[in-house]
């Protein structure tokens, strides 16, 4: 059941694409809201004016700190490394991000009275090769990428918080999130990448063949979930996904039918990434009462219209 009452909340990773989303649907929702951010992918300017803000790693002991002695009921924890090539380039960087990074803020949950913490998972990385679509929750977990490890790392370290400190936790498992604001540049967010060089006149890029799939969630449904999970009891793990596969192929097409540009050119294949990718959300609405989701081609056309108007077509 929903949090319904104002409560105090922390968010880390509040000033970027998904974060700054969750910000704004926590405060409308009549919250209070301090927002922990280092903005290195994060920008200043998607931050609502009326969020308290403390530019700072979550790795520091001063946003520890922030944590420890702020008062919050609630933590909710966006902050991340999130780019898959990086974690495998530099996974001690990636681990120190997400695994340490976490821990120094759980702790001081741990210290200040924290009595929740949802956790921003991933769905897309934490299964590795699926064995049947969608997943859903109960499907091994083989990661294949050390953000993925990471990530399933922090969801243990989590129940351990929950069973031995008693706070409540919901792990939330999200697919490939796409919208409004998304940023082009860095691995993730294929998406913005296609707008913006469409928009820009220049060619599109397909890894492969383009038939690898994966499950495109928008950020409004993100956001509705996390809403959705305030004040739930227990150890809870959601995936929030479509249950639905696009193929890049499919998803360059729509995108190039709603502003147009040129067709894309294949590229070589990504090492080591993987074919198909889809999560089943059936717990998350069963259990919440949540609508369905976003479908793909009205998610599309708003993202699209979003990057058109920016780029002031």
């Amino acid at each position: 059941m929903s949090l319904l009452r104002p409560t105090r909340i922390c968010l880390t990773g509040g000033a970027g694409f998904i974060g700054s989303h969750l910000a704004e649907g926590l405060l409308a929702a009549g919250h209070e809201l301090t927002v922990l951010d280092n903005l290195s992918t994060g920008r200043r300017e998607n931050l609502p004016v009326e969020a308290t803000f403390h530019e700072l790693d979550i790795r520091s002991e001063e946003a520890a700190e922030r944590v420890a002695a702020g008062g919050f009921e609630v933590l909710v924890h966006h902050a991340a490394q999130i780019d898959l090539r990086r974690s495998m380039e530099d996974p001690l960087f990636d681990a120190q991000a997400n695994i340490l990074g976490s821990l120094n803020l759980f702790e001081a949950c741990r210290r200040g009275g924290v009595r929740q913490i949802v956790f921003a998972s991933t769905g897309g990385a934490i299964y590795g090769e699926q064995e049947r679509f969608p997943a859903d929750e109960e499907h091994p977990t083989r990661p294949l990428s050390a953000y993925g490890v990471a990530k399933l790392s922090v969801e243990k370290y989590l129940y351990v918080y929950h069973a031995v400190y008693g706070l409540d936790v919901t792990c939330l498992r999200y697919a490939n999130v796409y919208g409004e604001r998304q940023s082009p540049h860095g691995e993730a967010g294929v998406i913005a990448i296609f707008l913006d060089r469409l928009l820009a006149g220049r060619t599109p890029t397909i890894h492969g063949d383009g038939l690898q799939t994966r499950d495109y969630i928008h950020v409004s449904d993100v956001v509705r979930a996390n809403l959705a999970v305030l004040g739930s009891p227990g150890y809870q793990v959601f995936n929030v996904g479509t249950g639905r596969e696009t193929t890049v192929v499919e998803l360059c097409r729509q995108l190039r039918l709603a502003v147009g540009g040129a067709e894309a050119e294949h590229g070589p294949a990504k090492r080591g990434e993987q074919r198909r990718s889809s999560i089943d959300p059936g717990r998350l609405l069963g259990s919440l009462g949540l609508p369905q989701p976003l479908g793909i081609e009205q998610g599309l056309a708003r993202t699209a219209a979003w990057f058109a108007a920016r780029a002031g077509r």
